[in-house]
């Protein structure tokens, strides 16, 4: 790393402010106050062509750059926007009372996850709105929240992963401040904090880096989403500063206990020192520093056991992958569903070699990709894989935005939440799983933009054009309706069914606690629809199947300890269960 002054402006002890831009397109940059009056103040080079002063700035003063007498630009690096993409950058101080001294983390294999998109979890969409719900989370077992991208996006509605200020937690949600007072009451509840952070593109609107920075873009790759990151071209070295410096920045500024790193197979490196690699070592050193762990966990579609592999065996050191494939079988199982990236998904058997490895492909050929597939992930530890049978991308990249509850019986739902949370693996509930929510999460946006906006709408119309039903229609991404339909309705948790769900899950989560033999890597045979999971002294009987069935268990006795059917359906006569259609079975030895 650099030894240069953090980015953006940082408020210090003495009352006064460092600014330090990375300007390499500006052979002259002068810093523009806007408060308490208009000052011009002329920046020094500082080498890598960075600029920098220290100057006389209290926290909320507004601030611009000014590039070569002319351009004025917000911060990249700002971590407040208090008049949104296009207005002036404001100083912040950091200083806060923090009441977590002795919080020492949650240990990786007692994660239990539950994300949560902060506009929609609650009424108010802010993060001192979550506080109240975290007692109810921790009771119900989890033990870290996930929030989906904070960083400053246009408007006030976005999924998050417009962002285009990493440093800045939106202002609609109550900037640092109430990020800060979030974690501090979670930590105090017991609960870690994880924040989702996008590393592979920056928004389409407001991103000023394109203009006072442009080699932190190349045109050597391309994102699905726009221009790629460029992390080993030219001047990549002071790209991978103010990404890897806005990561530690979560850790040590906000207590952040995690790191869920957006989309990885879309952050291109070709260097001998990946930038994740980079970001592994920098992070686990700031853990040590801090006393605590600090977790990196990669959305990476790919199969690519590697990003999660410790150094010293030629992986990049993150502590774990999302799998993707452990999802697509379980759904495509319940529903049927074929299409996009379902294909070649389906049958029981893949289920089932999900529960044993995570992956389903795992060098075999996917007809989706139309290649052999994925590497062996034999080596990783169960724990490194995250599972979910629905998350933010796979309700709300559906054509309307439907759970899993709109299409499975209550039967069905229950044998999937068992799957997830009683599999060896670190389960990921999506928020309002847990009592089967029957708002929908759907794709919305706030740009200011036309011609963006018109894109992202037809593009969505595009999308999802063979998908749906005649009289159905795209949910308008920018019209407020769509966010608004998206909102959890929190009193559902106590009401008839709903009620009961949450209580199946508590249950299950209950379980998990108290059978830590579920933590291993199972064994499974198949009978029918039916998937046997076997651990020492412990027995998992999934049937994915309408009909009632019988298995045969190993010898010895045996005793229930969970039946998901309601009313009860299970017997057990000897080492023969009887199961109910569409529900799983946990029993556990007597001796």
């Amino acid at each position: 790393m650099f030894h240069l002054p953090l980015p953006g402006a940082i408020y210090r002890a003495d009352g006064t402010t460092a600014f330090t831009l990375w300007a390499p397109s500006a052979d002259r940059v002068e810093l523009v106050l806007l408060d308490p009056t208009f000052q011009t103040i002329p920046m020094q080079p500082i080498g890598y062509d960075c600029w920098h002063v220290v100057t006389t700035a209290p926290p909320d003063t507004r601030y611009r750059y000014r590039l070569d007498g002319s351009r004025e630009r917000p911060d990249p690096a700002s971590r407040c926007q208090p008049e949104g993409v296009h207005g002036p950058s404001a100083v912040i101080d950091h200083h806060f009372v923090w009441h977590d001294e002795g919080w020492q983390g949650v240990a990786l294999a007692d994660l239990v996850i539950y994300e949560l998109h902060v506009g929609t979890f609650t009424p108010e969409g802010t993060f001192e709105a979550i506080i109240p719900y975290l007692p109810l989370l921790r009771d119900l077992g989890i033990t870290a929240i996930e929030l989906m991208p904070v960083a400053h996006f246009p408007g006030v509605r976005n999924w998050g992963y417009d962002g285009v200020y990493l440093y800045a937690p939106h202002t609609t949600y109550g900037g640092v401040r109430g990020l800060k007072r979030l974690v501090d009451a979670a930590h105090a509840h017991g609960l870690a904090v994880f924040l989702d952070v996008v590393y592979n593109h920056f928004g389409p609107e407001g991103n000023y880096l394109w203009d006072i920075a442009p080699p932190a873009f190349t045109d050597r790759y391309r994102t699905p989403w726009g221009a790629a990151i460029n992390y080993d071209g030219p001047e990549s070295d002071l790209v991978r500063w103010l990404i890897i410096e806005n990561a530690l920045e979560w850790l040590r500024e906000y207590h952040i206990d995690g790191l869920r790193l957006d989309a990885t197979h879309a952050i291109f490196d070709v260097s001998p020192y990946h930038v994740l690699e980079e970001l592994a070592d920098q992070v686990q050193a700031q853990a040590q520093r801090l006393g605590r762990p600090a977790y990196l966990f990669a959305e990476h579609p790919l199969n690519d056991p590697r990003f999660a592999r410790p150094k010293a065996l030629g992986g990049y050191g993150l502590t774990g992958i999302w799998s993707d494939d452990f999802h697509h079988a379980l759904h495509t199982v319940l529903t049927g569903e074929k299409r996009g990236y379902y294909e070649g998904f389906g049958n029981i058997e893949q289920m089932a070699t999900a529960l044993e490895r995570s992956f389903v492909f795992a060098g075999e050929y996917s007809p989706h990709a139309r290649r052999r597939f994925g590497r062996d992930p034999a080596d990783l530890a169960v724990e490194q894989f995250v599972v979910f049978a629905q998350n933010h991308d796979q309700v709300g990249n559906r054509a309307l935005g439907d759970r899993l509850g709109a299409t499975l019986t209550e039967a069905q739902l229950r044998l999937a939440a068992a799957t997830v949370l009683l599999s060896p693996y670190t389960p990921l509930i999506f928020m309002g799983e847990e009592y089967n929510e029957t708002a929908p999460f759907q794709y919305f946006t706030d740009h200011s933009d036309p011609a963006l906006i018109a894109g992202v709408r037809e593009g969505r119309k595009r999308e999802f054009a063979g998908f749906l039903t005649p009289g159905q229609e795209v949910p308008d991404p920018q019209d407020p309706a769509t966010f608004a339909r998206s909102k959890l309705n929190q009193a559902l948790r106590t009401s008839g069914r709903h009620a009961a769900h949450q209580a199946f899950y508590r249950e299950l989560l209950t379980l998990r606690r108290a059978l830590p033999g579920l933590r291993q890597r199972p064994r499974t045979r198949i009978q029918s629809r039916v998937i046997v999971v076997e651990w020492p002294s412990i027995c998992l009987i999934l049937n994915f199947g309408p009909d009632p069935d019988q298995i045969d268990l190993p010898g010895g006795g045996w005793h229930i300890r969970l039946d998901s059917a309601d009313p009860a359906f299970a017997t057990l006569n000897g080492t023969t269960v009887t199961c109910a259609g569409y529900s799983a079975v946990l029993l556990t030895a007597t001796s």
